[in-house]
């Protein structure tokens, strides 16, 4: 394979999970769990397919950027940005009304409440700001092994929850899963930001180099002199 292939393909599967990503949006947005019980299978089984392809292409293009030594900026910047539109939007649908439990037709939902979205959003918030900042300043700030086994877990879970609430009295071991699942999402999503906060208070402070200390020090002098004048 050609050079010059080999330093866009892992981007180009970034941007090809973008696009998966806003197909599995589509798939849920036309879920109808009042439409016969085969449909909404169906649907579900190709909303978690089409994700798990998006999930799985993750694995792929870092391990193509780092085996042929092509880590790019555009790669750094993108590659957890789309995560994160994959992910977070797969949790915020599955703890909407679309996905409620429906008694009448034994349905039980996606398990997901919004307070764990919010704690997943927080989390994410929280984390790429420690990484923003920190990299601003020269400073490398990789994921951990919390945040990959977070990941892992969390696009296992969204995978289960749709297919558990797209189905009419799931197995007792399916919505076991299902709750498993979503709280070891919530628990890891915890425990990851505590790792990077942790990571983050051992980074060096920020110090101002000498020459700018002198000059604004300088300027205060030169003003108080004029102040005194």
């Amino acid at each position: 394979m050609s050079p010059a292939i080999r330093r866009v393909l892992p981007n180009a599967i970034t941007l090809v999970r973008l696009g998966l990503a806003v197909v599995f949006f589509g798939v849920l947005e036309s879920i109808d769990r009042t439409a016969p019980a085969a449909q909404i299978a169906l649907l579900g089984a190709w909303g978690m397919g089409i994700f798990a392809t998006a999930a799985l292409s993750d694995i792929l293009d870092g391990y193509l950027a780092r085996r042929w030594n092509v880590v790019s900026a555009f790669g750094r910047l993108m590659d957890p940005l789309v995560d994160k539109v994959l992910i977070l939007g797969g949790f915020i649908y599955l703890a909407s009304p679309r996905f409620e439990p429906i008694p009448a037709n034994a349905m039980i939902g996606s398990g997901i409440a919004a307070w764990m979205v919010v704690v997943i959003l927080l989390r994410e918030l929280l984390v790429t700001g420690l990484r923003s900042y920190i990299e601003s300043r020269g400073i490398p700030f990789p994921a951990d092994w919390s945040g990959k086994l977070k990941m892992f877990i969390q696009s296992f879970c969204v995978g289960c929850c749709v297919y558990v609430s797209t189905r009419v009295e799931p197995y007792g071991w399916q919505v076991f899963l299902r709750d498993a699942s979503t709280w070891a999402t919530v628990v890891l999503t915890v425990l990851s930001s505590i790792t990077y906060i942790r990571r983050a208070l051992h980074v060096p402070p920020e110090v101002r180099p000498l020459e700018d200390a002198s000059v604004g020090a300088g300027a205060a002098l030169h003003k108080s002199r004029e102040k005194s004048a």
